[in-house]
């Protein structure tokens, strides 16, 4: 099994002297246990006890399995940069397995609220993740002190990942020169969202499309028009009709900030009307974004900004309501960042298990009820 292979190279972080767990044991039962429901130091200890004899058949226990507090002081000393090394050496096997091209790679950041600690002044974690949406597998993540740290957080994720090929896509957060060049000089594009954090910019789009609906500017004295292509869709459900019309311009002209992006290619605005059917009442929102990625059709551009947000629907509310993150308390050291990168390890397990007929909380529940489903989703083809 890969993981425990892995695990061998991970620096033990406890002098030798006294120990009496050994890491891989610690590390695997947590993995297994976090599989199977068990959400915090307690719950995993718990588990533990319950499977002791079923774990020392293939587990070195001698002096049977951890307690909670052997839980928390391993994961909170052992290095989040080698845990997480472990995490991407396992992902990049299943990228190559998978043979993903032209993949789309969200990148969003998530706070957990418990971990507020306002009696020691401690902000609450605030974690970036990178997914893969069309795979439905967490890439990486970096736990950052605030959330307005994901702007230095961003470059540093996507410096540990493969990117060759890829869609990057951002929230106006994410909308940085920095972090623009990052994704090119990594081989991929990058697909930002544009706001008011960038005056200049959102000024310079704003101007491009206005110049591209004046109908007035005909003369062939004057400047040409902007060219835009265009493509739109309509969708009905949940009580509401919303019409997307996406419009991409490769025109550069009436931008005054283009030289500052990195392999800026397509202009980007994105209008959704949205009408709800009970009262009649339509609303209209436009929003603006910018490409690196020179033949995007319009239509492909709009799927992709769509699909960004599965890695809130697929991961940020998977880990609060099956994962409950969201209560996770853990400040300790490294603690709250390699429990997160436990439970991206689980969730990948479970998410590329093919038999699993089950949601991530039930197949949890199953795998915590049948040791063969258990070891299926850690040895499976997918997993290793």
């Amino acid at each position: 099994m890969f993981f425990r292979e892995a695990l061998w190279t991970l620096p033990d972080p406890r002098r030798a002297q006294g120990v009496r767990y050994p890491l891989l044991s610690v590390v695997m039962i947590a993995l297994m246990g976090m599989v199977c429901g068990a959400d915090n130091a307690e719950e995993l200890e718990n588990w533990g006890g319950a499977n002791e004899r079923w774990l020392s058949g293939f587990l070195a226990l001698p002096h049977g399995t951890p307690t909670q507090d052997v839980f928390l002081a391993v994961f909170a000393a052992i290095d989040p940069a080698a845990f997480r090394s472990v995490f991407l050496s396992w992902m990049e096997l299943l990228r190559l397995g998978l043979r993903v091209r032209g993949k789309h790679i969200a990148v969003d950041g998530k706070t957990s609220r418990r971990s507020l600690d306002p009696a020691h002044d401690r902000l609450p974690i605030h974690t970036v993740s990178a997914w893969l949406v069309d795979e439905g597998l967490v890439l990486g993540q970096l736990k950052t002190a605030e959330k307005s740290n994901e702007i230095t957080a961003i470059p540093e994720l996507l410096r540990s990942l493969d990117l060759r090929g890829a869609t990057i896509t951002i929230d106006a957060m994410g909308c940085q020169t920095e972090i623009a060049k990052t994704i090119t000089d990594g081989g991929g594009h990058y697909l930002l969202a544009v706001k008011e954090n960038q005056p200049a910019l959102y000024t310079d789009l704003v101007t491009t499309f206005a110049e591209a609906d004046d109908p007035r500017r005909r003369s062939v004295d004057e400047q040409p028009r902007p060219a835009v292509e265009r493509y739109a869709d309509t969708d009905k459900g949940h009580g509401r009709l919303e019409k997307r019309t996406v419009e991409l311009c490769r025109d550069h002209a009436w931008m005054s900030t283009a030289a500052r992006w990195p392999g800026l290619a397509t202009l980007i605005r994105v209008t959704r009307e949205r009408t709800i059917l009970a009262t009649d009442k339509t609303s209209i929102e436009t929003a603006y974004y910018i490409s690196s990625d020179a033949p995007l059709p319009a239509q492909a551009a709009g799927h992709r900004i769509r699909r960004h947000w599965a890695i809130e629907n697929e991961l940020h509310w998977v880990l609060d309501m099956a994962f409950r993150e969201d209560e996770a308390r853990h400040r300790a050291h490294y603690l709250a960042e390699n429990l997160a990168t436990l439970r991206h390890f689980a969730l990948n397990l479970l998410k590329r298990y093919p038999d699993r007929r089950l949601g991530i909380a039930g197949s949890r529940k199953r795998a915590g009820w049948d040791h063969d489903f258990l070891l299926g989703v850690l040895t499976s083809e997918a997993a290793t």
